[in-house]
Order: structure tokens, then C-alpha cells, then sequence
């Protein structure tokens, strides 16, 4: 399938300049692209995830990606999009995002020694040696104010009287226009993607092309995505989503993916992963069928989290998932039981009670306020409502001793389907 008709079908165009003859070009032969990441945090998130796998499609059918870490329009900010100014980075935040954002690049696309191999570049290495003469007289005399100004991104801040637009942000389209410009002359790029925000700067640089080079090159964006409920994709309660499982664990990172809204599972299956049409088409049919049995959400959660941790990573995450609806504990390591734990109310309880003859179960139900009281206690193991470690636990008398905590510090209790408490001892 050529890749306009591959991400036709996802639904993964907003804007291009020319798509015929983008078809017939990336048709023709092997393409060269690029796309620049601004490096305003020391991780991507997942709403960079379309670009970033935009990329990696247009490399899967035989084009070369770029990969652009902005440490030079990381230093301005881009006005695209936002209501206000952003606040300027330090060169110590930038350097160290720079190299945070460099190394996630690297994992998701192929710079091995293909003819395709991608190439991972900073802006700052062809921006920082032009002096501001160099940049007004060759750059910015190719673009007058009128044309800048009916730029949305640049219209819809001026329209607001509370913020306006500095001159470094309004400067920011032509920053974006010289990446296009210097890589179009010194790598041969011909198409620059990105959001649908960034549509403004990109024909800016096609413009630059044109009028410097005599080149013909394209654009392409990308969707926003939001979700179908309105909210912003990829922001929760505790914030962003982000793809360093350092700021975001991966077992937070999988349950986003679970919980996406019924109405955005398929959608998000054709944004987000590389299941064939086959593959999504069936898990389509199987979603309005039977919408309960989750299998397009389960599906969805694995093949991204796999794709950004690991499968390794993913299926530790899918056990720590199982075990919160029952399942058993075997093969949990310590750090994925922690997640969970991070999930349930927990309680610490001195390690001493568990010496000797232990702690009653009953009381320790209690204590954890599973039950209200010893005598409720005893009804509920008697019941068949209590799971010790997702076991159930039958005998009133139940006393627990240290061996009975996992990784020799942890409990999981259980009462009913859903109600979990966790017991550290210290």
C-alpha cells in the first residue's frame, strides 16, 4: 500500500499541500522527511506519539526519516497552539532535554545501515553559527509581515489583547522555515510533517524552498487528537502520559491505553499501532459486537506499551492488570507489585505482629478496614469473600507469619471482587 493511502486509511491526514503529486513522488522512489520535536520537557509524551510514529510508517515503506531535536526553536517556543508565552527554558534544562528527547528517538525508528536509515539531528548545529544579519538578509527578506500575520498561530495570539505575541515567538516560523530550507539543501528533504498546528510553519519552509532553492517540496500534518468526550488526549488526573517510564511507570502507562473512552478504541488503534487492516477490521467487528469483552482495548494497550517498553515490559504490565481482577501472582516482580500497590489503599503494620504464632487474619481485616469488625471478619472468610494474595482464604482462625508476605515485605488482601488493601510490614 502506498503510505498516502496507508495513512488515508488511518485517518492520519490533515492537511497536505499537493496530494497527488506527493503520491506519485513517494511512489517513484525512496523519499526523504522530516519532523522536528522541541525539546520543552526531558520526555516525549504520547501526544507526540503521531508524529513520532508517522515517521517510523513512512520508514517502514522504504523512505528516510529525520528526526529534528530543536535545540535551537526549542529556545524560542513555538506560538502554535498555545494561549500564552511559554516561559523560556535555561540552557541547562534545554542541553539536558535535548539529550533525554535524543535518546527516546533513537529507540522508535532504524539508524542501522540501510539506505533508508533515519538520522537523528539538532537545529542548533546549522542556527547557532548565523549571526542575526545573516538571518534578516537571508532569511527574513523572503517573507513580509502581511503574509506572517495570516498565519492562525500567529493571528489568533494577536487577536488576544491579554497576551499578544512577543517578537521572539513571531520569529519562531522563520526558525522552522531555515530547518526546512538547510535540510532540503543538505539532505535532500523534500517533506516536512507535523501536527496540525504546525501547518503555518510548514508552508513557511515550502515557501523558503521555493524561493531559494527552486525546489519543489511538500507538507503534511498530522491530526490533533482529542478524545470523543472533548477532553485533551493524553492528560490524566496526575497529568501527562509520558513515554519515560521514569515519569509515567509502565503499568500507568498500559491502564491509560485500557481506559480508553468505547468510542475512540478503534480510532486509536488505527492512530497508535501497526495492526495490519485485517487485524483492526476484525477486532472492529468483535468491538461492536461485544463491546464488554474489551478485546479491542486489550489489544490497543499491549501493542503500544509493547511498542514503547518492550514486550517484555508490556506483559509484566498486563500481569499486574490481571491480578487486580483476580488472577494469580506468579512471575509479579517486586517493582510491578508496587504499582499495584500504588493502586489500593495501603497500610503499614509493624513487622513484629507477624513473628511467632502471626497476626489473626480477622484482625488484620480490621485493621485495614475491610471489615468493620472482628465478628464481620469471621462472616466474611467463612463467606468465601476473603483472598489472601488472591487466594481464598476459608479458615476464621487464619493467623499470618512472615512467610506469608510476598517479597518478605508485602500482603495483598482481598475482599470480594474489588475491594484491595495492601499490608507492608516494616
Amino acid at each position: 500500500m502506498n503510505i498516502l493511502e496507508e495513512l488515508t486509511w488511518r485517518g492520519l491526514i490533515s492537511d497536505c499541500t499537493d496530494t497527488a503529486e506527493l503520491s506519485k513522488r513517494s511512489s517513484s522512489g525512496m523519499l526523504t522527511l522530516y519532523c522536528g520535536f522541541d525539546p520543552t520537557a526531558d520526555s516525549l509524551h504520547v501526544g507526540s506519539l503521531v508524529p513520532l510514529l508517522g515517521l517510523r510508517r513512512f520508514q517502514l515503506c522504504g523512505h528516510r526519516p529525520i528526526a529534528v531535536a530543536g535545540g535551537a526553536t526549542g529556545s524560542i517556543g513555538d506560538p502554535s497552539g498555545k494561549a500564552a508565552e511559554r516561559q523560556l527554558l535555561s540552557r541547562e534544562s534545554l542541553s539536558n532535554n535535548i539529550e533525554r528527547l535524543k535518546g527516546q528517538l533513537s529507540n522508535w525508528l532504524d539508524f542501522g545501515d540501510a539506505p533508508n536509515a533515519a538520522k537523528l539531528l539538532d537545529n542548533a548545529d546549522w542556527t547557532a553559527p548565523v549571526t542575526l544579519l545573516e538571518f534578516l538578509r537571508d532569511i527574513g527578506k523572503h517573507f513580509t509581515v502581511n503574509m506572517m500575520v495570516a498565519k492562525e498561530s500567529v493571528r489568533a495570539r494577536m487577536e488576544d489583547r491579554e497576551s499578544g505575541i512577543s517578537y521572539t515567538e513571531f520569529s519562531y516560523m522563520l526558525l522552522q522555515a531555515l530547518d526546512f530550507f538547510h535540510l532540503c539543501k543538505e539532505q535532500e528533504c523534500e517533506l516536512q510533517i507535523g501536527g496540525s498546528d504546525q501547518w503555518g510553519n510548514i508552508t513557511a519552509g515550502i515557501d523558503l524552498c521555493r524561493k531559494k532553492l527552486g525546489r519543489q517540496v511538500y507538507g503534511l500534518t498530522l491530526p490533533l487528537i482529542t478524545n470523543t468526550d472533548g477532553t485533551k488526549f493524553g492528560k490524566t488526573e496526575s497529568g501527562a502520559v509520558w513515554l519515560d517510564s521514569n515519569k509515567t511507570s509502565v503499568y500507568r502507562f498500559y491502564q491509560f491505553w485500557m481506559r480508553t473512552d468505547d468510542r475512540d478504541a478503534i480510532r486509536y488503534l488505527k492512530f497508535f499501532t501497526f495492526l495490519t487492516r485485517d487485524e483492526i477490521n476484525e477486532l472492529e467487528r468483535s468491538h461492536q459486537e461485544r463491546p464488554e469483552a474489551r478485546d479491542a482495548h486489550r489489544a490497543l494497550a499491549k501493542s503500544v506499551t509493547a511498542l514503547i517498553h518492550g514486550e517484555t515490559a508490556a506483559n509484566e504490565a498486563i500481569g499486574a492488570s490481571e491480578v487486580l481482577f483476580g488472577g494469580g501472582l506468579d512471575g509479579i516482580s517486586e517493582g510491578i507489585f508496587r504499582e499495584i500497590a500504588s493502586e489500593v489503599p495501603s497500610t503499614t503494620v509493624e513487622g513484629s505482629k507477624f513473628d511467632g504464632d502471626g497476626m489473626p487474619l480477622v484482625e488484620l481485616l480490621v485493621s485495614v478496614e475491610l471489615s468493620q469488625s472482628k465478628g464481620q471478619a469471621r462472616k466474611d472468610v467463612t463467606g468465601g469473600g476473603i483472598y489472601v494474595n488472591n487466594v481464598r482464604e476459608s479458615d476464621p482462625l487464619r493467623t499470618l507469619q512472615r512467610d506469608s508476605f510476598l517479597f518478605g515485605k508485602f500482603l495483598l488482601l482481598r475482599k470480594g471482587k474489588r475491594n484491595y488493601a495492601v499490608v507492608e510490614a516494616k
